[in-house]
Order: C-alpha cells, then sequence, then structure tokens
C-alpha cells in the first residue's frame, strides 16, 4: 500500500495553491488517487474518522479531491463550487491535516460543484448538508486555506478529547 505522509499543520506547503490537472495527465493520475485512497484508508483505521482528502495534503499540488463515501470511491478533478447558498450551517470541522484539533467553523449549506472525473467527464451536481461541508473543506485545501483559517472566532478551537466541553 502506498501510504504517503499527510502534511500537517504547521507545513508552509499546506497554503501553496493548487494547479489546475490537464487531460494530459489523466494517466499519471492514476498513482497520486491510489495513494489517496490507501492514505485515507490508514488515516480511518488509526483515527477512526476520514471521509475525504485533498491531493495537497499528501504533497501533490493538483486540483484533485478523493473521498470514500458508504464504500464508494468518488474522484474530484478540477472541482469548482459555485451557486453557494446564502444560508449558513455552523459545525465543529476536523482534518487529517490536525487530527486532535477542532475547529468551529460556517459552511454554506448547499453548493453545487462542477468538476471532471477519471473518464474527463464533466460534471455539475447539487450537494446539500455533509457532502456540501465536506467538499468545500476539501476544495479550500487546494486554494490554500485550511479550516484554521475559517474560524468563527478566537474560542472556535477545541482539542477532539475536550469534545464533550467544547458543545
Amino acid at each position: 500500500m502506498p501510504i504517503k505522509p499527510i502534511l500537517l499543520l504547521g507545513n508552509p506547503d499546506l497554503y501553496k495553491i493548487s494547479e489546475e490537472i490537464k487531460q494530459n495527465e489523466l494517466e499519471s493520475l492514476s498513482s497520486t488517487v491510489t495513494e489517496l485512497h490507501d492514505t485515507l484508508m490508514d488515516f480511518r483505521a488509526r483515527y477512526g474518522v476520514g471521509r475525504g482528502i485533498a491531493a495537497p495534503q499528501i504533497g501533490v499540488f493538483k486540483r484533485l479531491v478523493y473521498m470514500h463515501i458508504d464504500n464508494k470511491p468518488l474522484v474530484y478533478i478540477n472541482p469548482l463550487l459555485h451557486d453557494t447558498s446564502k444560508e449558513m450551517i455552523e459545525l465543529w470541522d476536523d482534518c487529517m491535516s490536525f487530527p486532535e484539533i477542532l475547529v468551529k467553523v460556517r459552511r454554506h449549506k448547499t453548493v453545487r460543484i462542477n468538476y471532471r472525473d477519471l473518464d474527463w467527464q464533466e460534471h455539475d451536481d447539487f450537494l446539500t448538508g455533509d457532502m456540501s461541508e465536506l467538499l468545500q473543506h476539501e476544495v479550500d485545501h487546494l486554494d490554500g486555506i485550511l479550516a484554521i483559517k475559517r474560524a468563527i472566532d478566537h474560542k472556535s478551537f477545541a482539542l477532539k478529547s475536550q469534545r464533550a466541553l467544547a458543545m
């Protein structure tokens, strides 16, 4: 299994903006998708959580997100969020790049996402709830934005071990 180290909070590379993927790069993406899958599954086995990972989190600065939801792999190439709702949701966000920390953020309740799949087919999906929140988090990684930047205020941080107190 090609498990890659996840870049952790404090690593300046997490703030890099990822490059758009070109169609002629598709063939070379398969190894990155495998690395993202294996790294996500390893994280999930160790921490009991993990739904998605963005390529920059393993040091690949391309606009690529891998998710594993309901035992189904999902790959988003060059995802672009649009038509974000005015209605926001507030939640405690977590991140593989700071696995012991929670950050209270606001995210759009609904979004539309335009992306390409591994066959270079274009998709435009409407997302709500958990999927909306998750894709906003992952697309932020592609733009060099961490959840800590979206913290509601200076009291919006908690250790996972103190989660009950933070709620």
